[in-house]
């Protein structure tokens, strides 16, 4: 028996290998597959995003203060003091911990983004489903109002919500209730286009003809057959919602619509009382709320336009064709088409 080696300088086809567990996971499948610049942008969000998130989860142990507390043993923190030893990052005009607000600040955006794109993921796909699958009058009853809420102003059409919604509330979970739900109606309809326009696609296709074929009804066909396929954008939807989420929450607040201080610590707050600290040079106490908000909306939107471009194949970059002891995997651009010879002793 004789083996026969592949010279160097010549090509041979190496065998696909099945990626894990973990390769098959969303973020990390687009990580192997980005390359150059793609994947530092996304590298440099995932880094900024999980930051963010561990501050939002451990900001009880990390931050030094509460979030609407005004003084410790030692006595009052004072308003407006400069950054010192006891307060890095100084103390606001109302006496609050800068850094300790920040800190809260996060675990805030946090549940107020997650609540907010949870809520308006399960309402866009269930009418995105019904309105596309049933179709008729329900459909076109759907569409419209969608298509007047996408057009409304966002950020006008949240402080409505808000206030309507509040109703004076200015407990913790009733601010943040009222900001999620009133973020969740803006957001609806682009998640019920997105699906609408999917099943319309989808439940033309043979395999779902087939199963109507073999009985199947019209609520087992469209969360068994078309849900599963229509749902394959959503995490790159997800990801660039998150960040006009914290946007309008800090819009809200910073407009006077968010949540109370002495509820809950909130970045769009902080800024709007450190206005008037901005023109006496008292520039700490808009500085860290702000860059809190840039930074976090920065490392989600990396991350969303990362996986959006990654998801287009015009944007996609070609991998590198690795190189080992002068011989190389074929491509499927590179690979020749086979001989008819070649063709008819395959199939014989």
């Amino acid at each position: 028996m004789t083996t026969e080696l592949v010279p160097t300088g010549h090509v041979a086809a190496l065998p696909p290998t099945k990626p894990g567990f973990f390769g098959r996971l969303p973020v990390l499948k687009q990580l192997r597959q980005s390359v150059g610049l793609q994947r530092g942008m996304l590298v440099a969000g995932l880094v900024i995003t999980a930051i963010f998130v561990l501050v939002a989860i451990f900001a009880p142990l990390i931050a030094p203060y509460g979030f609407s507390q005004l003084r410790d043993d030692a006595g009052a923190f004072g308003a407006q003091q400069p950054p010192s030893a006891a307060h890095i990052m100084g103390t606001t005009v109302g006496g609050y911990d800068v850094y300790s607000r920040v800190l809260w600040g996060a675990q805030t955006a946090v549940l107020v983004i997650i609540m907010a794109v949870v809520f308006s993921i399960f309402a866009g796909i269930l009418l995105g489903l019904v309105s596309g699958y049933l179709g008729g009058w329900l459909d076109r009853v759907l569409v419209v109002i969608g298509d007047a809420i996408y057009a409304f102003p966002s950020l006008l059409l949240a402080i409505v919500l808000s206030i309507v919604i509040s109703g004076g509330q200015s407990s913790l979970w009733g601010g943040i209730m009222a900001a999620a739900l009133s973020i969740t109606v803006v957001f609806i309809p682009q998640y019920y286009r997105v699906i609408r326009a999917e099943t319309i696609r989808i439940k033309a296709e043979p395999y779902v003809e087939s199963a109507k074929m073999l009985g199947a009804g019209a609520p087992r066909i469209m969360f068994r057959h078309v849900l599963r396929n229509a749902t394959r954008t959503l995490p790159i939807i997800f990801t660039l919602n998150s960040s006009e989420a914290l946007l309008t929450l800090a819009g809200l607040g910073f407009l006077g619509f968010g949540i109370e201080p002495t509820a809950a610590a909130e970045w769009g707050y902080d800024l709007n009382k450190a206005l008037s600290d901005v023109t006496s040079g008292i520039w700490w106490t808009a500085l860290y709320p702000g860059l809190a908000i840039v930074l976090a909306v920065l490392g989600i939107t990396l991350v969303g336009e990362s996986l959006n471009d990654l998801a287009d194949p015009r944007l996609r970059g070609r991998k590198r064709v690795k190189q080992k002891e002068g011989t190389m995997s074929l491509t499927s651009v590179d690979k020749p088409l086979p001989s008819e010879t070649e063709i008819l002793e395959e199939n014989a």
